[in-house]
């Protein structure tokens, strides 16, 4: 363990502990810090039942932890940010949605999950939807990117840069879904280096976020004209966490690396 793992900790504990498990052994073993059930003067926060502004000095900000877990939340930052995203609308009801896809039929329309995570509970916005109820207001409306062949892309960002270009898509042998997400079958496959413009576009939601310094990815994609846009950011923490089960082990590992000497150069290098 590093001469400052006294007072560092992976911070697991509480009723959504059991979700972390596996990351935090795995922090635990990257970061050589152990897992622990209290707070700590330096955490990586994966769970807590408390107030977690009551946990100590948090590595992952607070504010991005909320900030990715929802996405109107991400509008928001996004809009303010001026971060480049299909088009998007938060409407308070169905009937404000279908008049969004009413007046502008050339575009294809979708209605995103919120607090979803693998493209859980997104619906494409067809004139017969109909939407379970409690389904959490405002609604947001986000143009559908269509593509000839669905792919999403991801960049990483730890200790202020970028790094991890990869591609999500569907294997041959793998019926397609209008959502790209690892849950629905789609594969991670290395992309070379970002381009530029994804790389900036990557950039700024993680400015936006406030995650650019800690740690956080970007999922992109490329219209048909050649242009780059943010879908979402993820990050560690509370809600969610960042899926490391790529099925490429050099990028993996790259990821626990830069995470570590992300995380000694906030806590402060031994």
């Amino acid at each position: 363990m590093n001469s400052l793992a006294g007072i560092c900790g992976i911070l697991n504990a509480g009723g959504a502990a059991w979700a972390f498990d596996a990351l935090a052994r795995r922090l635990s073993v990257a970061l050589g810090i152990p897992v622990v059930a209290s707070p700590q003067a330096f955490n990586y926060l994966l769970a807590f039942d408390d107030d977690p502004q009551e946990c100590g000095a948090s590595f992952i900000p607070l504010a991005g932890i909320r900030l990715a877990s929802d996405k109107r939340l991400l509008a928001e930052a996004f809009q303010l940010g001026a971060v480049p995203t299909p088009r998007t609308y938060l409407v308070d009801s169905l009937a404000d949605a279908e008049r969004i896809r009413s007046a502008e039929p050339a575009r294809e329309w979708c209605l995103k999950y919120p607090t979803g995570c693998g493209a859980g509970g997104h619906r494409l916005l067809t004139p017969e939807l109909a939407l379970p109820a409690g389904w959490p207001t405002p609604l947001v409306v986000q143009e559908f990117v269509r593509l000839d062949r669905p792919e999403v892309y991801r960049l990483y960002a730890a200790g202020g840069r970028l790094f991890g270009w990869v591609a999500r898509r569907f294997p041959a042998d793998t019926r397609p879904s209008p959502w790209v997400a690892h849950a629905r079958g789609a594969r991670y496959e290395p992309a070379g280096d970002a381009p530029d413009q994804a790389a900036d576009a990557a950039q700024s939601a993680l400015t936006a976020t406030g995650l650019l310094d800690s740690f956080g990815c970007v999922d992109l994609l490329r219209r048909p004209t050649g242009e780059w846009v943010v879908l979402e950011v993820g990050t560690d923490g509370l809600f969610n966490h960042v899926d490391r089960d790529l099925g490429l082990p050099d990028r993996e590992a790259e990821i626990d690396r830069r995470v570590a000497a992300a995380f000694w150069k906030w806590a402060g290098t031994p």
